[in-house]
Formats: structure tokens, C-alpha cells, sequence
């Protein structure tokens, strides 16, 4: 056991700085970046890997889906009174004070999970990165951790994890991904409005074992000195770092509450690591807490309303509902769906991260399957327009657009075939149509007409993927004229590949 591990199950609150153990054990790796932001900012945030691959998928899989009810945070609401979860909780397993979160951890066995069936899943779905949720808000470690008890090998599974889908994903020539959501683990004393209120992931309740003096269950629920928690939180992301190699770590909310001392520990390791195995490394931010010359920016359930100069992410999930599996109310998006927030979201100069839902058991159901293979047939046909593309000088026409941008924005009614979407590769543009038009129907792309954006670039061709036949076009004041084919191609999208001259450099 590490020497952290050993200070914190021996109930070892000492008062060392947060970067202590990992000075004593090796520390910071060595290399071009030092743990302050003007050596961090050097990193390039989006290489071109990331920016070339678009699509990835991750999932929301822990213990928390062993009682497969309200979502995700199914930990925390177990122990509010009142709460839906709670009086699920009470009448199934009893009172938390007699059946705790930590009671479902044997029973998280995840006896049907075959990493290589999922990865296999993914290179089908069309995704270029893949990975797990590392650990969530509820202190469950998804990887082989010599840093806390609570951990996928030692506990529960009994398997790394995280190690097995690493091997899976990179051996199908994809990238790794690892989540984390511990940031909000932490139970400690914050100011608000003047008065100190306790924060964290587990609400404290006297006589539950949210606030056990027990050093076990302590590293589980968060019960934590701040000190011993942030050494915590740096620890873990050190030992994934060295142990799996990541390609991409995501953060979600709640980083803003680390101090700057470890975010910068952390980056200057992980960029250091990078640079000794040669990746290009990628970590996002959600709240503006990190430089944006060192991280991208990830909407949750959101993008931006507008194309950016800068590169960013959206994380959203196949359901429509919880982001974990449950078993009542879990409804899931249609594929068609699903590709149009892709396209909308690639055209603006962004990324998709899909989350998908597995079951307690590592199975993961039949109907998020097909949703997951019908992006990926569509995607087989027309990546061309998807994979490796740059923004157009303006991301699209047409009658659906966003109210506005951020997180959690929704489309009303969703796209039409009249939405035009618009992707580029050097001279080459593509315009994705979101729905079939209409059997020999006419469609003006009006970006090409005498006021649109593209107005001086020539157009010296027209065709739709995957379409034997030529294709009629024309250009008018009004833009570039084209005619479907008689029959019918795809109902999701369709993409018409223009050829041109005079086409600025790509941003």
C-alpha cells in the first residue's frame, strides 16, 4: 500500500501539503512543463487527433447501477429525506444507517462484462476514443488502485477495469479516454453568504455512515480532512496517469473547488507523462476553471449556437433520462436524433462524447445497441464528411437553430431536411442535409449565392455521397441550385460533396 493509502486508513489526518506524498514518492514527472500556468499554457489543448475524431463514447457504470433507480446520484439522494430515492431506498434495503451505499459494493459484480465485445461496439458505432467513467461523485474507483480500498480490483468486480478496456479500445486503434467526477466527493466547510455550509456528494447525517469515523468508509464518502482529500484526489489521477496513459482526461463540474496548487501538479504530470510516450493529450473543463490555452471547454447537454474559433466538446447521453441505468423511466433517443446533435455539433467546430448506460451486470441493453449501430451505418456511408473535417465558413442555413448556446439546449421539434450543415476538407465542402429533401427535389445551399458567405469561392462540381449518378446544380443570385436523386438514399442525413476554388486555408 502507498504511503498516502497508509496515512489515510491508519486515520493519519496529517497536516502536509497536498503535494508531500508524491515529493517523497517520485513526485511531479520530469519534462518541459512546470506546475504553474505560463510553463502549462504551452500545451496545445486540441491536437489534431482529437479535432480529426469527433466522435467518442464513454459510460456511466458503477455501483450506483446496482439498484438501478433515479439516476446516477442515486448515492447522494439515498440519504435526503424525502427524496424519491430515499423512500425507494428505505422500503427495498432498509434505512441507511442499517444498509449504506458501501453495502451495494458486493453486490456490483459485473459478472457478464466482456471489454472486448464493448470496444468491438464502439469501432462499430463509429467512435475514435472510448473509456470509463474513472470514478464518479460517489469515491468508487473503476481502476486496479493501491490508493484507496474502494476500487474495481479489490472490491465488488475484482477486475482492473479500467486496465482491461484500455487494452480493448487501443488495440481496435482507438484512444482513451477516462472520466472523473471526484472533484465533488470532497465533504468539507465552504463560505456562502458569509456562513460556513457543508459541501460534498454525501449528505452528512448523524448516525449513517456518511459520517463514520471509520478510516474505511471515510475514503468512500469523503469524510475526509481537506488536506487528505486533496492529496487524494491528485493521488488518483497520478496513478491512472501512470498506469493507463489516457489520451484524454475529462473533468466534470466542481474542479473549480481544487486549489490552483493541484490542478497544476496535475497538469504539469500529465503533459510531462505525455511527452515521455509521445501522446498528444487532451483535458477538458466545464466552468470555466481552466485556461483555454490548456483545456477545451465541454458543454453538458449543450454546444454553442454559433461557430467558434476555438475547439470545445459536448458530453451528452444516449438516454433521456438518467445517465445511468434504471430501471423504470429509461427512455433512449432515436439514432436520428442522436446524428443530428453530432452534425450540428461538428459544423460549429465541436466534438461529441456519447455517454451510454450499461447494466450493473456489464451488459449493455439491446436497444441502446441498435442506436449505436445505426450511427455507425450512417457514419460507415458518409464519415467522409464527419471525420477529419474542419469548419465552413459559416456552419449552416436553414430554419432550426439553437435559442441560444450553453449547457442544456434543446432543438423544439427537432431538425429538418431543409437544415443545412456544413463541413470542409481543404477545398472540398460538404452539406449535410438533415433529413432526406424529397425524391427529386430541388435545394438551394444559399451560402453560395450572391450574399452568402461564400459568395466569392467558385463551385466547380456537385455530388452526394454514396450516389452513383450525377447530379444537376446550377448557381443563381439566390446559391448553389441542386436536385436529389429520383430515390430515396438515407432518411437520417444526407450529404452533398461541392467542389471548389478560392476557399480560404481551414481555421
Amino acid at each position: 500500500m502507498k504511503l498516502a493509502a497508509m496515512r489515510l486508513v491508519l486515520g493519519c489526518a496529517m497536516a502536509l501539503s497536498p503535494l508531500t506524498v508524491f515529493a517523497e514518492e517520485g513526485g511531479i514527472a520530469s519534462g518541459p512543463f512546470e506546475p504553474e500556468w505560463e510553463s502549462l499554457k504551452a500545451h496545445n489543448a486540441a491536437p489534431d487527433w482529437f479535432r480529426d475524431a469527433k466522435f467518442g463514447i464513454y459510460f456511466h457504470w458503477g455501483v450506483y447501477c446496482v439498484p438501478a433507480f433515479g439516476s446516477e446520484w442515486y448515492p447522494r439522494n439515498m440519504h435526503i429525506k424525502g427524496h424519491p430515492d430515499y423512500r425507494h431506498h428505505v422500503a427495498t434495503y432498509g434505512d441507511p444507517s442499517e444498509f449504506g451505499y458501501h453495502d451495494f459494493v458486493p453486490r456490483f459484480k459485473a459478472e457478464r462484462f466482456d471489454p472486448e465485445a464493448w470496444a468491438d461496439l464502439f469501432v462499430k458505432a463509429g467512435a475514435r476514443f472510448a473509456g470509463p467513467v474513472a470514478e464518479h461523485h460517489d469515491g468508487f474507483a473503476m481502476w486496479a488502485s493501491e490508493l484507496t480500498p474502494w476500487n474495481a480490483k479489490d472490491k465488488g468486480p475484482k477486475r482492473d477495469i479500467t486496465g482491461e478496456l484500455a487494452e480493448a479500445i487501443r488495440a481496435r486503434g482507438m484512444r482513451l479516454v477516462t472520466s472523473f467526477h471526484h472533484a465533488r466527493n470532497s465533504q468539507h466547510q465552504i463560505e456562502v453568504d458569509g456562513k460556513l455550509e457543508w459541501t460534498g456528494h454525501y449528505p452528512r447525517v448523524e448516525g449513517w455512515p456518511t459520517v463514520s469515523e471509520d478510516p474505511e468508509l471515510r475514503m468512500l464518502y469523503g469524510n475526509l480532512p481537506r488536506a487528505d482529500f486533496l492529496e487524494m484526489w491528485q493521488g488518483k489521477l497520478f496513478e491512472v496517469i501512470d498506469n493507463y496513459h489516457p489520451d484524454l482526461i475529462w473533468f466534470d463540474s466542481w474542479l473549480n473547488e481544487i486549489p490552483a496548487e493541484n490542478q497544476c501538479a496535475f497538469l504539469a504530470h500529465y503533459f510531462n507523462r505525455a511527452a515521455e510516450t509521445g501522446q498528444e493529450v487532451v483535458v477538458t473543463f466545464k466552468q470555466q476553471d481552466l485556461p483555454r490555452e490548456i483545456g477545451v471547454e465541454d458543454f453538458e447537454k449543450g454546444r454553442t449556437d454559433h461557430l467558434t474559433e476555438y475547439t470545445w466538446l459536448t458530453d451528452d447521453t444516449l438516454s433521456k433520462g438518467s445517465w445511468s441505468y434504471t430501471e423504470k423511466f429509461f427512455h433512449i433517443k432515436p439514432a436520428r436524433q442522436v446524428l443530428h446533435v453530432l452534425i450540428d455539433i461538428v459544423s460549429k467546430n465541436g466534438q461529441l462524447l456519447l455517454n451510454i448506460s450499461p447494466k450493473a451486470d456489464g451488459t449493455i441493453p439491446e436497444n441502446q445497441q441498435e442506436v449505436l449501430l445505426g450511427i455507425g451505418k450512417w457514419l460507415e456511408q458518409y464519415g467522409e464528411a464527419i471525420y477529419g473535417t474542419r469548419p465552413f465558413l459559416v456552419f449552416g442555413e436553414g430554419p432550426t437553430r439553437l435559442r441560444k448556446g450553453g449547457h442544456f439546449v434543446k432543438v423544439r421539434g427537432g431538425y429538418k431536411p431543409e437544415d443545412i450543415r456544413f463541413t470542409r476538407k481543404g477545398g472540398t465542402v460538404y452539406a449535410l442535409a438533415l433529413g432526406w429533401p424529397g425524391d427529386g427535389a430541388k435545394l438551394c445551399i444559399e451560402a453560395f449565392g450572391a450574399d452568402g458567405a461564400a459568395k466569392d469561392v467558385k463551385v466547380t462540381g456537385v455530388s452526394m455521397l454514396g450516389v452513383g449518378a450525377r447530379i444537376k446544380w446550377k448557381l443563381s443570385k439566390k446559391g448553389l441550385n441542386v436536385r436529389c436523386p429520383k430515390t430515396k438514399v438515407n432518411d437520417m442525413a444526407v450529404v452533398f460533396k461541392i467542389a471548389t476554388e478560392g476557399l480560404p486555408p481551414t481555421r
